[in-house]
Order: structure tokens, then C-alpha cells, then sequence
């Protein structure tokens, strides 16, 4: 059934819906890790601190999730599963892991599904979060790269992390001690997450030609990658609140020089210091460390520079 819809998609697309196809490619690229890393980064440091940490917090939440039922259910590529299927364009490079359950539609849910769910926005803007979410989704199927129960169970359980999350950081800000239990309760679930992935057998199938179809333990990268994010985020979050107190009640010129010099770090360690540790640390460690490290810098490192620097500029007498 499943593949049947994504052949009928298919050739649509190949027909007459390949100007779709090209809107679609641009909406899959805002449901990317990346993607949606960058705009929840500029949420907390220059728009609310109190919405950039939920939707970090629920981030961290779904790819765990999300890493742990692909590595549980290792459900295959719809092009692995049938011959017939073949996606458009590049789009297969954005294609990593198992197919089940999709990871862009769990992180379009973090963000999009994220803000939707909060009553205290206006109705339009939440209609359109909804929009965003439901055609990110759908671009999974009509680019042929995920089935349609991937991008279903990945949007709902998405949702439901969102729900969960927030109900979580209110919690938190009724009990702010608490904040150091909920850490190692999260990183200890999310080190179990990634003892499981390393040591669970994968499905061994082989092409006509005695070709390993997929290796499961590349398939199980993201899953590691991860459990880095959320033990970086987690750390970060809890020395922030501890030792920094940062806030987004600033200037809107403060708020544009944190989003210039925050988005240039970023780079800086996600394309340099994110790539040397991944040559320096073998494996999945280097995953592990590199996904930790640019976390860690969203969630803390960036923000306590930013404090430093800007009560550093208050204390200066003017010239």
C-alpha cells in the first residue's frame, strides 16, 4: 500500500508536478538537523530565552526518540524496499539512517509542531506553523524518501514529545532545583540510547551481486549524533541557569550583534572544530564529541562570551 502511494506520487511528479517537486526540495531543507538548529539558536539568543530553551529541550527529546526507533525497527529506504521507487533530485543525500521513523518530520514537529501547540500565540501564526509542518512532511513522500507511515508516526510522536516538554519546563518553573536531576535523568537516558545502538544486532541483507544492502552501523550514526546533542544541551542548560542568568531582554542592535557574531561561531565550530574532532576521535566518538561541542555552544558557551561581553561594554565610561 505504501509503496504504491509513493509510485503514484512518483509519477506525478515525473509528469506534471516537478515545479512542486522544486518547492518541496526547498521546504525539506527547513526540516533539516541544521536548519532547524540555526532558527531555534536565533530563537533563544536574540528573540526568548524561555522558547529557545524549550524547543532545545524538545529537540534533544525527539532525536532520541527518533534514533532509537530507527535503530529498533531498521525499516529500509523506500528505493531499497522496491527497485521501482526513485527519488528526485538530490534529495537522497539528505536521506541518512533507517526510513522509520522520518527525522525531518520530527524535527519540522519540534519547531513548527512546537510553536503550534502554544495557545498564547496568535491564531495565524499558528495556522501557519501547522502549514509548514504538514508540507515538510509531505515533502518526504513526494521526493521519495520516506514511506507514509514514516512521515506520520515522526510528525505525531514529535507532537506529543512537544506536548510532553512543555509540560516539563513548567514544571521546571515551579521546582528550579530540580534542574540538575532532570540533566542526569536525560543523560542517562541518553547514554542507555547509545549503548543499545552499539551493541544491538542489525539486519544483514544482501543484492544479487552478495553486496551488504545497508550497514546498520552507519545506519546508527545519527542516532549517536544524537545522543551527543542532547548531553551537550543538557549540560549547557543547566550551567547556564546556574551560573549566567542570560536574557533576551535587550536591545534590539544587542539583539542583532548576537545573531551576527552567534551564527558566525556556529559556523566556525560546526565546519572547522566539529570537522578536526571527527578526524581527531574515531568512530562514533567523534560523532559523539562533535554534536556535544556545537550544543554545548548553543546552549552555553555562546551565551556566557555574549554576558561577559556586553556587561564588560555597560561598565566601560564613555568616550
Amino acid at each position: 500500500m505504501d509503496i504504491n502511494i509513493l509510485l503514484a506520487l512518483q509519477e506525478f511528479r515525473n509528469g506534471a508536478g516537478e515545479c512542486l517537486a522544486e518547492f518541496l526540495s526547498e521546504m525539506t531543507f527547513l526540516g533539516e538537523k541544521g536548519t532547524s538548529l540555526v532558527i531555534i539558536a536565533a530563537i533563544y539568543w536574540c528573540v526568548s530565552k524561555e522558547y529557545g530553551q524549550y524547543f532545545l529541550m524538545g529537540m534533544c527529546g525527539n532525536r532520541i526518540l527518533n534514533g532509537f526507533l530507527k535503530v529498533t525497527a531498521c525499516v529500509y529506504r523506500p528505493w531499497l524496499r522496491d527497485a521501482r521507487i526513485v527519488p528526485y533530485g538530490d534529495s537522497m543525500e539528505t536521506a541518512t539512517g533507517y526510513s522509520f521513523p522520518s527525522g525531518h518530520s520530527t524535527n519540522a514537529a519540534t519547531l513548527f509542531g512546537g510553536g503550534a501547540i502554544r495557545k498564547e500565540l496568535p491564531r495565524i501564526l499558528r495556522v501557519f506553523l501547522v502549514l509548514f509542518l504538514v508540507l515538510i512532511a509531505f515533502s518526504r513522500i513526494y521526493l521519495g524518501v520516506h514511506a507514509p507511515q514514516d512521515i506520520i508516526v515522526g510528525s505525531l510522536l514529535g507532537l506529543l514529545i512537544m506536548w510532553l516538554t512543555l509540560k516539563l519546563m513548567k514544571w521546571i518553573e515551579v521546582h528550579p532545583d530540580k534542574d540538575i536531576m532532570v540533566m542526569l535523568i536525560g543523560i542517562g537516558i541518553a547514554f542507555a540510547v547509545a549503548i543499545y545502538a552499539s551493541v544491538k544486532p542489525y539486519p544483514e541483507d544482501f543484492d544479487a551481486a552478495g553486496e551488504l544492502l545497508v550497514d546498520g552501523s552507519k545506519m546508527a550514526k545519527d542516532t549517536f549524533k544524537s545522543v551527543g546533542m542532547s548531553i551537550g544541551f543538557l549540560a549547557g542548560w543547566v550551567l547556564e541557569r546556574r551560573r549566567i542568568g542570560f536574557s533576551t531582554d535587550v536591545p534590539m542592535m544587542t539583539r542583532v550583534t548576537r545573531l551576527v557574531t552567534g551564527l558566525f561561531g556556529y559556523y566556525v565550530v560546526d565546519l572547522i572544530l566539529s570537522f578536526l574532532l571527527k578526524e581527531w576521535i574515531p568512530g562514533v566518538g567523534g560523532s559523539l564529541a562533535s554534536n556535544f561541542l556545537q550544543m554545548f555552544y548553543i546552549s552555553f558557551l555562546f551565551p556566557w562570551c555574549m554576558t561577559l561581553a556586553e556587561k564588560r561594554s555597560q561598565q566601560e565610561p564613555a568616550r
